[in-house]
């Protein structure tokens, strides 16, 4: 199938970006949002980037680009002639699935949806549609621009055409496609993550150390970005629906309370001006604040489980998740990679103390490592 006009709908953090991304590769794109201040702040925020890049020489014209670029309030306007339909409006599933419930009556029938969900089940919101075949998960990173991975998630009913189309699409962009070889909440990067969110949550709410302090050992461990720097980056709300997805999805044990009493005081992060962190100025990590009662390996020990847990799921390889790790942070080494300078058992034992001292059955090892099996993955990385 063709693609040459996409519809947007979230003007937000990852929708604004989209859109840009999307005129930048030369497609028709309808920006919609249903507040016209949303639109406005989105359309703000891409002509910003665009002329940055223009300056940059990354590309031409701006001008040309925004031209490329239509808002509109109205679902209908921005949707009915689209031939791809990417939604990016917040991880809540009710509203995600009432949205393309109602996108499926205006669109015309081979117009491909897709979620930019970074947790949620693909199959589940698919049957909001009668187009589940053209249903799929194409999961951006911010800043969309200039993030080269994106993660491509089928349904259980979405065909391989619709596959192959949008990781031709995901080409045009400029994109690294990561494909799952089927679905799981969270997907890669979020999901091998995901237990390492629960355990920073214990850390803060046992008192073992502030915020600041697990920031300041996580960079002077040589990391670029503190942990709640990041969520608040982010955005806490991101976060907390996220992680409440994955209380319903996958255990109750990721249920986030601390952050909840953030959320409901309107305690945001960066675009709140306030979370962990107050955002009237760049928040400064003290260095010296880094204390030996937070050890990082702990961080990734929980991701090397997480990342062997989805291999032994068949969500996909060692050397996919890795790929899909390195470029989502940034990193030199993927999980697997960084498992090599540990043993099984030494990397077992620290899962089974966690799970004990905090009384998290997600921190348990996965069976692959309990059995001292790690190594026979790590021979496929090469």
């Amino acid at each position: 199938m063709r693609i040459e006009k996409v519809a947007v709908l979230g003007a937000g953090e990852m929708g604004h970006g989209i859109a840009e991304n999307c005129a930048i590769a030369g497609y028709e794109v309808w920006l919609r949002a249903r507040r016209q201040s949303s639109l406005e702040e989105g359309m703000k925020r891409i002509r910003e980037g665009l002329f940055k890049l223009q300056s940059k020489g990354m590309i031409k014209d701006a001008n040309e680009v925004l031209g490329r670029i239509h808002t509109t309030t109205e679902l209908k306007t921005a949707v009915e002639d689209a031939d791809l339909l990417i939604e990016s409006i917040p991880e809540i599933f009710e509203q995600k699935f009432e949205l393309f419930a109602e996108c499926d009556k205006i669109a015309k029938p081979e117009c491909i949806f897709a979620t930019n969900t970074s947790t949620m089940s693909i199959t589940k919101l698919a049957e909001a549609t009668k187009r589940e075949d053209r249903f799929i998960g194409m999961h951006f990173f911010t800043p969309v621009v200039i993030m080269e991975i994106v993660e491509l998630t089928k349904g259980e009913k979405t065909s391989e055409e619709t596959l192959k189309t949008c990781i031709e699409f995901l080409k045009t962009l400029k994109k690294i496609p990561i494909v799952l070889k089927k679905e799981t909440p969270g997907f890669i990067v979020n999901r091998v993550v995901a237990p390492t969110s629960v355990l920073r949550l214990c850390i803060i709410e046992d008192g073992i150390a502030t915020p600041e302090e697990v920031d300041a050992t996580y960079r002077k461990a040589g990391n670029v970005i503190g942990l709640f720097e990041l969520w608040d980056y982010l955005g806490l709300d991101v976060v907390y629906n996220a992680m409440k997805y994955y209380a319903k999805a996958l255990s109750p044990e990721y249920e986030p309370k601390y952050l909840e009493k953030l959320v409901k005081e309107g305690k945001l992060g960066k675009k709140s001006g306030s979370g962990f962190y107050d955002w009237s100025k760049r928040p400064e990590i003290d260095l010296r604040k880094a204390t030996d009662r937070v050890d990082v390996r702990d961080f990734v020990f929980l991701e090397i489980n997480e990342a062997t847990k989805l291999v032994e799921m068949g969500i996909a390889d060692p050397k996919t998740i890795n790929t899909a790790i390195k470029l989502a942070y940034g990193r030199k080494k993927g999980p697997f990679e960084v498992a090599k300078d540990y043993t099984d058992e030494e990397i077992s034992k620290r899962l089974e103390e966690l799970a004990k001292k905090f009384g998290k059955e997600i921190f348990e090892p996965a069976e692959t490592i309990k059995k001292g099996k790690l190594r026979e993955l790590l021979k496929n990385l090469d």
